[in-house]
């Protein structure tokens, strides 16, 4: 076993057209999606709001904003963290729930659930 990355699209959600693709390291320990700040700017994501998150550190405070989100040929719509411009982007597991999407940790990849949980 070891870290599963995925190829991620990020795009505005106001102006789908300015995007960027980058390697996310999957992370099903983290609730949302941290993308280092510097990209998000790149493409005018606009924070909306900020939000208090537990790190191993301690607590910390962070802009959050929304993004479509592509992978594994799927979209979904998202909150995005703003994190450090040093920070590693991390895919958070709302965003693997939202496109049905599992982690294989045996073969370090991302697959298909057999069905999303309504219940």
């Amino acid at each position: 076993m070891g870290i599963t990355f995925a190829n991620v699209t990020i795009r505005n959600i106001r102006d789908p057209k300015r995007s960027f693709t980058e390697r996310f390291m999957v992370d099903t320990g983290a609730t949302d999606t941290l993308i280092p700040a510097r990209l998000l700017r790149q493409i005018g994501i606009k924070a909306t709001a900020t939000r208090t998150y537990e790190l191993a550190s301690g607590r910390r405070r962070f802009r959050v904003g929304h993004a479509l989100i592509a992978l594994e040929g799927d979209e979904t719509a998202g909150d995005v963290v703003f994190g450090t411009d040093r920070d590693e982007p991390l895919l958070g597991v709302t965003v693997l729930e939202s496109l049905g999407l599992v982690v294989d940790a045996v073969h370090r990849r991302l697959v298909r659930a057999e069905g999303i949980p309504l219940k």
